[in-house]
C-alpha cells in the first residue's frame, strides 16, 4: 500500500491548461490491485478493466493499464493491469498528446509526450502510432476539431487516420459508437469541424456516404451563394450551433438536403423533388446508425417539409393547415419550434445571409396559433355525423388560418 500513488489526468489537466471550466476529473491509480481498492472502500464499476469509483466523490479511479491488439475494430484489445504498470505506460496508450498529461499530487505535471506543448500551439496530435488500433479515436480526434476550433489536426495525424480508413478500422466501429460520436459532435462549437476533419480523412464516406456526396454538387446561386451543397450544409450546422439549437434539430439540419445527392445531372443545378429524396434517404441512415426516435422524427419532418416553410406566404390556407397537422404541431408544439429552428438554420446558413431575420418562423407561430384556437369539441358537438368530425374540424382550421391572412393584409 505504500506504493499506491493518485495521479489526476486526461481532460481535466487539458481545460484545466487551457482555462476553461472542468465537469469531470479521471484519476490514475499507480501501483495498486484490484483488492487494496475494495480494501479501501471504493467501488468497483469496470467490466474490461478495474475502475472504481471513490466512496465519497464518486468520481472515477482506473488501475494503471496497457493494451494490446488482438482482433479488428475498437473493442479488439487485450488490458492488463498490475501494480509494476507504469504512470508512463499508461499515458502511452491514450490518443492525444493534449490528453496524456497528468498531474501529481504535490501540483507537478508529468507530460512525456509534450502535451503542453500541443496546446500552446494549438496543434491536434497524436500520441504514439499504437492511436492507429482503435478506431473510435478518429472519430474523437474530429469530435476535438469541433470542440477546440481553434486547434489545428497535426499532418501526421491525419496521414495516419486516412492508413486506418484504408486499412478498414472505421467499417469495424459498431452503430451505437457511431452515433454517440456523432451526437456529441453535433453539440459542440463548430460541428462542421467534424464533419470536414471526417471527410479529409475518408471516414465520412464510410459512415455517412450520404452526407459525403453532397461536396461538389452545386445549388441555383441566387438561393444559395455559396453554390456548393455540402459547404452549405456545414454552413447549417455551425448556424445550428449558433443558434443553440437542441440534438434533434441540429441532427435535422445536418441531414435536411441528403436528396441533393441524388439530383439528376441534367437538371441541376435545380433540384426539384429533392425534400422526399431527402426522406427516403434519411429512413436506412436512421436505421443503420440506430439514430433515436426523437432525433429521426425531426429530421424527417425537416427534410420533407423545409421548402414549404421557407415559402409560408405562398401557400394556400388549406395547405399550411395540412402542413401543420402533417407535423402534429398541435400535439406537439415543442417538436414543431424544433421544427422551425433547424428551417431557421437552413435559411441563415448560406453565404450572406447569417445575419437575416427568417420571419418564416413567426409567420407558422401565427398560423399555429389560428389553428390552437380553433375549438374541436365545440365544432364536434355541432356536427350531426360524426363520421364527418374531422373533416368539419379541418375545414373550421383552415377558415381561421384564411382570416389571419385577410387579416393581416387588410389596409
Amino acid at each position: 500500500m505504500a506504493t499506491m500513488q493518485i495521479y489526476c489526468v486526461g481532460g481535466a489537466i487539458r481545460d484545466e491548461l487551457l482555462g476553461l471550466p472542468v465537469k469531470d476529473r479521471d484519476w490514475v491509480v499507480v501501483g495498486a490491485t484490484p483488492d487494496e481498492m475494495l480494501a479501501l472502500g471504493y467501488q468497483p464499476v469496470g467490466r474490461d478493466f478495474p475502475v472504481f469509483l471513490h466512496p465519497k466523490t464518486h468520481e472515477e479511479y482506473a488501475l494503471a493499464r496497457t493494451e494490446r491488439k488482438t482482433a479488428p475494430g475498437y473493442a479488439g484489445f487485450v488490458f492488463h493491469t498490475d501494480p509494476g504498470v507504469t504512470l508512463e505506460d499508461d499515458l502511452a496508450r491514450r490518443d492525444l498528446t493534449i490528453n496524456a498529461i497528468a498531474r501529481a499530487p504535490d501540483g507537478s505535471l508529468i507530460d512525456p509526450h509534450g502535451g503542453q506543448r500541443d496546446l500552446a500551439a494549438r496543434i491536434l496530435r497524436h500520441v504514439a502510432p499504437a492511436f492507429a488500433e482503435d478506431p473510435v479515436r478518429i472519430l474523437r480526434v474530429a469530435r476535438f476539431a469541433a470542440r477546440f476550433n481553434d486547434f489545428s489536426l497535426a499532418p501526421e495525424t491525419l496521414v495516419l487516420m486516412q492508413q486506418m480508413v484504408a486499412n478498414g478500422e472505421v467499417d469495424a466501429l459498431v452503430a451505437e459508437r457511431v452515433w454517440q460520436e456523432l451526437a456529441n459532435g453535433l453539440m459542440e462549437a463548430q460541428p462542421s469541424r467534424m464533419f470536414e476533419t471526417l471527410r479529409a480523412c475518408g471516414a465520412l464516406q464510410r459512415l455517412l456516404p450520404e452526407l459525403d456526396r453532397l461536396w461538389g454538387v452545386p445549388q441555383r446561386a441566387d438561393y444559395h451563394p455559396e453554390i456548393d451543397t455540402g459547404v452549405h450544409v456545414m454552413m447549417v450546422i455551425d448556424m445550428a450551433a449558433r443558434l443553440d439549437l437542441s440534438l434533434p434539430a441540429r441532427f435535422a439540419a445536418l441531414t435536411h438536403d441528403l436528396g441533393k445527392g441524388t439530383t439528376p445531372a441534367e437538371i441541376l443545378p435545380r433540384h426539384a423533388g429533392h425534400e422526399l429524396r431527402s426522406v427516403a434517404l434519411l429512413e436506412p441512415l436512421c436505421t443503420r446508425l440506430r439514430v433515436p426516435t426523437d432525433c429521426r422524427d425531426v429530421a424527417r419532418l425537416v427534410a420533407r417539409f423545409h421548402g414549404d416553410m421557407y415559402r409560408v406566404a405562398e401557400l394556400r390556407p388549406e395547405t399550411k393547415v395540412k402542413i401543420l397537422e402533417r407535423c402534429d404541431a398541435l400535439r406537439r408544439p415543442a417538436r414543431f419550434e424544433e421544427v422551425l429552428g433547424a428551417c431557421a438554420a437552413d435559411y441563415r446558413g448560406r453565404l450572406g445571409f447569417a445575419e437575416r431575420d427568417y420571419a418564416a418562423a413567426d409567420q407558422w407561430r401565427q398560423v399555429l396559433a389560428a389553428v390552437q384556437g380553433v375549438d374541436a369539441g365545440a365544432v364536434a358537438r355541432a356536427c350531426e355525423d360524426p363520421a364527418q368530425i374531422p373533416a368539419r374540424v379541418h375545414e373550421a382550421r383552415v377558415k381561421a388560418v384564411a382570416a389571419l391572412v385577410t387579416s393581416s393584409t387588410a389596409p
